[in-house]
């Protein structure tokens, strides 16, 4: 299968090693495109609710097939969240063309792009990060349950239904959150110089242009992998929002049980290990 080429993609919001996590999706996603640079933009691996009891094979072949990219010298810049907060300590960090930073800036077609995770901006994770830690448990809860029903529902020959959107689209307080939230953003992207600024963090995908006091500036953010299944692409000179949910030909790889079955984990890693030539 001809790959997809893309100049580059920004992931964010995966949370490896939680279970409303789509690795496989992501896997296939993964699978069906051939990009130039890749910005992993906070909370790839979900470190708050990691466990020990749950790392399923499809999660290390994720991780896999991104060392895969650097063993093959691709740009992959990782930009930690708050879920993977404790690898801000190893900002600089550089392994092959890995690159651990906590924020990223980037002239494309002469245009300054400005990428980071965007909680600094969440007061509720500035002031409460026990209750933003509780909130995510009971997230994970919420996306648990929403399976469960979303399961029955098809069998029913029903469709599916999201809780979490229902919940932000419907509470006033939530939808002000993240227009609060972008228009923060935008604000501080504006005084700064920049035409474009990523995000990740609230979980919704968006490509919109907001108008500052100090100029406009395109807002963009690159949705998550519990949800939405949701990317940003560049390529062509344009920025657009990749949906796993309306790509039939990454749906159509074949990610089969018995693949997965192949290596363990401890395999997995250490293949790895030997694709970086490390140990």
């Amino acid at each position: 299968m001809a790959k997809r080429e893309v100049d580059i993609v920004v992931l964010s919001d995966i949370h490896l090693g939680t279970y409303g996590c789509h690795a496989t999706e992501l896997l296939r996603y993964l699978k069906s495109i051939k990009p130039k640079a890749v910005v992993l933009n906070g909370d790839i691996v979900d470190v708050w609710q990691f466990s020990k009891r749950y790392w399923p094979a499809t999660h290390m072949m994720v991780v896999k097939h991104l060392v895969g990219l650097i063993a093959k010298d691709i740009p992959v810049y990782y930009i930690p969240g708050n879920h993977d907060e404790m690898l801000r300590r190893f900002k600089g960090f550089h392994l092959g063309s890995l690159k651990i930073t906590n924020k990223l800036s980037l002239k494309i077609d002469n245009k300054r792009v400005w990428i980071f995770h965007g909680d600094v901006f969440d007061v509720v994770m500035q002031n409460s990060k026990w209750l933003a830690k509780l909130g995510a448990i009971g997230y994970d809860i919420l996306i648990i349950i929403n399976r469960m029903v979303n399961f029955i529902s098809e069998k029913m020959g029903k469709g599916k239904v999201s809780f979490s959107k229902k919940v932000k689209n419907t509470v006033k307080s939530a939808v002000k959150f993240i227009n609060d939230f972008e228009e923060t953003v935008c604000g501080i992207a504006a005084e700064n110089k920049y035409d474009y600024v990523v995000c990740g963090h609230i979980h919704h995908p968006e490509i919109k242009n907001v108008i500052t006091p100090h100029g406009n500036v395109i807002y963009m953010n690159s949705g998550d992998w519990i949800e939405n299944l949701t990317a940003l692409e560049y390529s062509g000179s344009k920025w657009s929002i990749y949906n796993y949910f309306h790509d039939p030909v990454a749906q159509a790889i074949d990610i089969s049980k018995n693949k997965r079955e192949k290596e363990t984990a401890k395999e997995l890693m250490a293949s790895m290990m030997l694709e970086l030539k490390v140990g």
